[in-house]
């Protein structure tokens, strides 16, 4: 009998079958390197993981400073071994620094790990384990800045709203109201009515980055860019004569207090915020265009952000009705989108088109004031290119000299923005939105502003604004 020679077929199964498996093991190793470095700290800090609630067991938490410093955040530790978390600036920084108390919000959440975490030198280490006494944990340094905080705070007084105040060019929040407020301090004593059923305010709500509102007019930037990338030759062609009305078919859209604005220009008709000629010019638009458009400057997406936050939704689709187009062109409708979104759209036309990813901490230290950890800007992406960047700039420059934005005109700086008041029910009063930055040369600070049920965003949420670059400009 002649003896058969190994199956070539056979052979290349094995080879194939050795091969994946080495792949597979190299992916796996690749993985673990990433894990380590990359997500290991995400999950650890994972607000369902309860294991990191015991390094309290043995350590002091961390405090949570401002930029300059400033203790937002630290803990006291009474003679008996209690410790109780105090909030220097009560309800200023609630909800931006959060509670640590009946879960954790706010910054107490996203840097627990830090602040639980504790780099004292080894010798103090080594003698506190052994006697028994905890050690000291890291401070946290944020980005936030204590006076423009205040001043935002002040400039919103008693009104229900949110204040959002960003570097474009780095990503770096530098101030996040939200009104109504709640004293951390206080949490415990005041936890149920917080969170009674009857309780209609919503404190704890961080309307700044999770209350969803309709964008109103400040919408139009969206449909400029629109506009401008559909008919890139002839956007500045457009014109409309508006009597304060715009009628199509069955359908009226009327601009704010039925102003009528006349013959206008797209860059007069965006200064002016006129109803009609955006109605007109969203009628006019490919409504897939229009929702691809949104997708890619993150409707209905996930943000670049650490801090707990709402989606942005845009729902207007090529099937919606004529009414739903009209609405959507105005920043009605089912659009929704939160402040600190629309600071992110403001802040990548202020940056060239390109946004860097909003952040919250400047560096971990430990108690020694060593520095642990540092945060560096980061770039998330272009959401348009410079040329429609450099478009939008200019039109919103001339909101502020020339049309709806003059309570942020002055002398001393210039301004870019967009003012918007949005409807949301029926008897009740617009919100008052403005969004903008400066220098409008050289932005240096994008300032988004909401002001609940208080009328017209130029007379109401710019002077807030106003505030705010009064403040930072005057340092």
């Amino acid at each position: 009998m002649k003896r058969q020679g190994p199956n070539p077929k056979s052979n290349q199964s094995i080879l194939v079958v050795t091969y994946a498996v080495v792949v597979l093991f190299v992916c796996l190793l690749g993985y673990m390197g990433f894990f380590l470095q990359v997500e290991s700290e995400n999950v650890i800090n994972n607000s369902y993981n309860a294991r990191l609630d015991r390094f309290s067991d043995r350590i002091v938490r961390g405090e949570i400073l401002s930029s300059s410093g400033d203790v937002l955040a630290r803990t006291i530790s009474a003679a008996d071994g209690s410790e109780t978390r105090e909030y220097p600036y009560g309800a200023m920084f609630a909800h931006a620094v959060g509670y640590s108390e009946r879960g954790k919000t706010g910054l107490e959440a996203l840097a627990n790990f830090y602040l639980l975490s504790s780099h004292v030198n080894l010798v103090e280490r080594t003698v506190n384990e052994l006697s028994g006494v905890k050690n000291v944990g890291d401070n946290v340094v944020t980005t936030l800045d204590v006076r423009l905080q205040r001043t935002a705070s002040e400039a919103l007084g008693d009104r229900n709203g949110a204040v959002v105040v960003m570097e474009p060019d780095t990503g770096k929040i530098l101030a996040m109201v939200s009104k109504p407020g709640y004293d951390p301090n206080l949490l415990g004593e005041q936890w149920e009515s917080l969170v009674s059923g009857e309780n209609t305010q919503a404190q704890l709500l961080n309307r700044a980055a999770q209350g969803l509102y309709p964008p109103g007019s400040t919408f139009k930037i969206v449909m400029m860019l629109a506009y401008i990338r559909e008919r890139p030759d002839t956007w500045e062609d457009f014109t409309f004569d508006c009597d304060g009305a715009y009628e199509y078919g069955d359908y009226t859209i009327s601009c704010y207090h039925g102003n009528a604005h006349g013959h206008q220009t797209l860059s007069e008709a965006f200064a002016n915020s006129c109803n009609g000629a955006f109605a007109s010019l969203g009628m006019e638009l490919e409504p897939e265009s229009v929702r691809s458009l949104a997708d890619g400057l993150l409707f209905n997406s996930q943000l670049p952000l650490t801090l707990a936050y709402n989606k942005s939704s845009y729902i207007m689709a090529a099937e919606s009705s004529e009414w739903e187009r009209l609405q959507t062109s105005i920043g009605q409708g089912g659009t929704q989108v939160t402040p600190i979104y629309n600071a992110m759209l403001t802040a990548a036309i202020a940056n060239g088109g390109v946004l860097m990813k909003p952040y919250v901490i400047d560096r971990v230290e430990n108690a020694a004031g060593e520095e642990i950890k540092k945060f560096l800007p980061a770039s998330y992406g272009a959401l348009m290119n410079a040329s429609e960047a450099k478009s939008l700039a200019q039109l919103m420059r001339q909101v502020v000299t020339e049309g709806t934005g003059s309570a942020v005109r002055t002398e001393h700086y210039a301004v870019a923005g967009k003012t918007g008041s949005a409807e949301f029910e029926t008897g009740k009063e617009s919100h008052a939105w403005f969004t903008g930055f400066a220098p409008a040369d050289d932005p240096k600070l994008v300032i988004t502003v909401i002001v609940e049920e208080s009328g017209s965003g130029g007379q109401i949420a710019a002077p807030v604004a106003r505030s705010v670059f009064d403040a930072y400009f005057s340092q």
